[in-house]
């Protein structure tokens, strides 16, 4: 059953746009995440996840797999200049934040090249941080350059929509669990704002690749963290969704949308492949 006809009637009614594919409490649209974002109703979303372009195709070469390989992933991937990547920044926060709950959750991905201009624009529209967390991987890429130290982290900035608004943090979960994935992580401690796990394994890829997927197991636990059973998860820049995959694994529903159908195609690839 759809998570839009069941559980939500007030988002469906508002929604103009046709889901690209609806099945299961997991949809997807194919198109532009602001003109998605300014169909649903306010205060009706409980965590958005979002790893927006980190605008870094610009003709240059990174290593993957032992050999060099080209880093331009796209027209969605190019700096507009500062400017104009900050204006865009800005208006899918904005357009997000209106959509979450006032507890609602917001999770920003991103490098050097995207996270600061996402920050400053968190704080600008009055979005409460919560904790910045950084995503170790003991496989990154070396550095080509041998100028620079090696790229080893991503940076995800977690924030609340209203400051005293009280937001779900399943702190039990995330200190008693049982997360094998992650060297760094003490049975029996604190969940702490480094996480170490590695890029997405191969049977994670195993129907094509997007150029920045995520882990699965670094959107299990933010899905687990911050969400609970029933809430809806919603991913502006969804891409293979991996988010999605791991918000059905665990009861939540899921809407996402992106601008490339054929990145849609895999994530439903990726769906049916679900022993749920």
């Amino acid at each position: 059953m759809s998570v839009l006809t069941t559980s939500s009637p007030k988002i469906l009614s508002k929604m103009e746009m046709k889901p690209y594919f609806n099945k299961d409490n997991f949809v997807l649209y194919h198109g532009d995440a602001i003109l998605l974002l300014s169909q649903i109703p306010e205060n009706s979303i409980d965590m958005i996840f979002a790893d927006p372009p980190y605008n870094l195709s610009n003709g240059g070469f990174s290593v993957h797999a032992g050999r060099m390989v080209s880093v331009d992933k796209g027209d969605w991937d190019k700096s507009r200049g500062f400017e104009a990547d900050y204006d865009f920044h800005y208006n899918w926060l904005d357009a997000c934040k209106k959509v979450l709950k006032p507890g609602g959750t917001l999770w920003v991905s991103g490098t050097y090249h995207s996270i600061y201009q996402c920050g400053h624009a968190i704080q600008s529209l009055g979005y409460h941080i919560l904790n910045d967390v950084s995503w170790f991987k003991p496989n990154a890429s070396p550095n080509l350059s041998c100028r620079f130290f090696t790229a080893s982290h991503e940076t995800l900035i977690w924030a609340r929509k209203e400051k005293k608004a009280k937001h779900t943090f399943n702190y039990d979960l995330m200190k008693e669990g049982h997360w094998p994935e992650d060297q760094l992580k003490k049975p029996g401690l604190q969940m702490r704002s480094v996480w170490s796990m590695g890029t997405p394994r191969p049977e994670e890829k195993k129907y094509g690749k997007h150029p920045t997927q995520k882990p699965l197991d670094l959107l299990r636990r933010v899905v687990l963290s911050s969400t609970n059973k029933g809430d809806v998860v919603l991913d502006p820049f969804t891409g293979s969704s991996t988010t999605g995959l791991a918000a059905i694994m665990h009861g939540r529903k899921f809407i996402g949308v992106d601008l490339e159908s054929k990145y849609l195609d895999l994530s439903v690839k990726r769906f049916n492949d679900l022993k749920l």
